[in-house]
């Protein structure tokens, strides 16, 4: 039961906006959560090997980007104006995109590593 709260003139794209907002929230949410294990995994990893990798700081710095665009898309959900929601969806958007990215690449430099080690 997904109910919008929708007043007088609010258009089809501030629907959307908002629908957007929310799955930027709980993705980021969820990615800070993964990030912390993946960084527990890895810190099991590198004790059992005695050798340090570079991948638990990008993923310290993965999960802070996911949890700013968590607190950005938070804070566009409460925030009542309508412009204000616009410019923090659009930069939580933005540092969602560029944590996923960041993601990505941490992944292919983990993945190097454990092959090289």
């Amino acid at each position: 039961m997904d109910q919008q709260i929708t007043t007088p003139g609010t258009s089809e794209r501030t629907r959307l906006d908002e629908n957007i907002c929310v799955h930027i929230f709980t993705a980021s949410a969820a990615m800070v959560g993964v990030c912390l294990t993946v960084i527990g995994i890895i810190r099991v990893v590198i004790s059992q090997h005695r050798s340090d990798m570079l991948a638990d700081d990008l993923l310290a710095i993965n999960a802070m980007l996911y949890l700013a665009s968590s607190l950005l898309s938070y804070w566009a959900l409460r925030t009542r104006s309508v412009t204000r929601n616009y410019r923090l969806e659009r930069i939580a958007d933005i540092i969602f995109l560029v944590a996923l990215t960041l993601t990505a690449v941490n992944a292919a430099y983990i993945t190097w590593a454990m092959s090289v080690h």
